[in-house]
């Protein structure tokens, strides 16, 4: 449905835009696009003066429209999406704050762990976002994510690998070396296909580069495995009988080598249902909005012959949230 722009002048301060945000809960399509158009650091103005304003976070405002909305106690004309409420609030958080609920979810879900959530979170932030993102889950859970982590019941490879990814953050340089990626992507090679036992991974030393190694570093070594054998090394796992840490192996690097394609991928599965994995399509819209959507609608494009906006539209019913997601998906 057409969604009206609110009126708010760039000019005035954010008093003029948080007093129309605040007179129009129930008509929460008017100010959709407008935060959507919004900056990071614009967002974060509107929320601190609409806190100064009156008194309550914009966020957790949100949120208690999508408790009520989901409720029965209200007057059907004034009920507004509770998806949306949920939507708005995500995307009104912080980068930091979003990774923290996300993580926590992620650990919480009752049939199982979310490894795909935490994954993107591990490779895709820098290791000064995910110092801040561990404060902010350790404030707002009064836990700490790493020990969450370490905790997961049953223990299996996720979790090995995603252990390996919280070190790799903590032992991070800032510069990379092509002699430590060729020297890495040998070791992965004798330790894997070219091992007398093919197709046999030495976890052991896989876990160990993860953990020794920055993301960029990483992406290099994945790299100079392809230039120095000829193929990719996720080709590399598919010979021998892929058993659930080569599963979780070929994940990781997917996502660290091509993040575009890995995240096209992620988006589809989440619209078509072909993954267990339904908060997808938000989860990654939101956080990856302002960083590489271009590069994203480019690999969905190319991947599945249709734009990203047309696939959205036709797997999200019609309303304001569609409208939103596809705001986001065209930022």
């Amino acid at each position: 449905m057409a969604m009206k722009m609110l009126t708010m002048s760039r000019n005035s301060g954010f008093e003029n835009e948080c007093k129309e945000i605040h007179d129009s809960w129930g008509r929460l399509s008017q100010l959709v696009r407008a935060l959507v158009t919004r900056t990071r650091l614009e967002r974060q103005q509107i929320r601190e003066t609409y806190k100064a304003l009156y008194g309550e976070d914009l966020v957790n405002r949100l949120q208690k429209e999508a408790e009520m909305s989901s409720s029965n106690n209200r007057n059907e004309a004034f009920v507004v999406s509770p998806k949306l409420c949920a939507a708005l609030s995500m995307f009104m958080l912080e980068p930091h704050e979003r990774d923290a609920v996300v993580a926590r979810e992620a650990l919480q879900q009752s049939d199982q762990t979310n490894y795909k959530a935490l994954v993107e979170i591990f490779v895709g932030r820098k290791s000064s976002q995910i110092f801040v993102t561990k404060q902010a889950y350790q404030t707002r859970y009064r836990r700490k994510l790493d020990q969450d982590i370490a905790n997961i019941e049953p223990p299996n490879s996720y979790q090995k690998i995603l252990i390996a990814l919280v070190a790799s953050h903590k032992a991070h340089h800032a510069d990379v070396s092509h002699h430590i990626a060729k020297s890495d992507a040998k070791r992965l090679y004798e330790t894997g296909e070219g091992s007398y036992i093919s197709g046999v991974i030495e976890e052991a030393v896989v876990l160990e580069i993860l953990s020794k190694r920055s993301i960029p570093q990483m992406k290099l070594t994945i790299s100079s495995y392809k230039h120095i054998y000829g193929h990719d090394y996720t080709k590399s796992l598919k010979k021998g009988n892929s058993g659930e840490f080569e599963n979780a192996l070929k994940r990781l690097v997917k996502c660290i080598h091509n993040p575009p394609n890995y995240y096209a991928k992620t988006l589809h599965g989440s619209m078509k249902g072909t993954t267990t994995d339904k908060g997808g399509l938000l989860r990654l819209l939101v956080s990856r909005a302002e960083v590489e959507m271009d590069e994203i609608r480019k690999a969905y494009k190319n991947k599945y012959g249709i734009e990203l906006r047309d696939a959205i539209c036709e797997s999200i019913p019609s309303g304001d949230y569609r409208d939103f997601l596809v705001a986001l998906a065209t930022k």
